[in-house]
């Protein structure tokens, strides 16, 4: 089994909340997500390196649509 842990800061726990909670429908049983105040700590696990890496992608291309969104722009 392989596993990832990403970790994104943002300005303040309100703009982390909003990324999260437009990431849950996206994320279901696939990838659990932590918020810490203005961190969100992303965690998913895959029987290979292949899976573990197209979740990433997939995570990473929906982080960077909904930080767009918000008007953060790229990171």
């Amino acid at each position: 089994m392989h596993s990832l842990e990403l970790r994104f800061k943002y300005p303040d726990a309100k703009t982390a909340e909003t990324v999260m909670k437009a990431l849950d429908p996206d994320n279901g049983g696939y990838v659990s997500t932590v918020q810490q105040d203005n961190i969100l700590i992303f965690r998913m696990k895959a029987e290979n390196a292949g899976s573990l890496r197209n979740t990433a992608d997939d995570l990473l291309a929906c982080i960077k649509i909904a930080e767009e969104t918000i008007g953060l722009g790229a990171r």
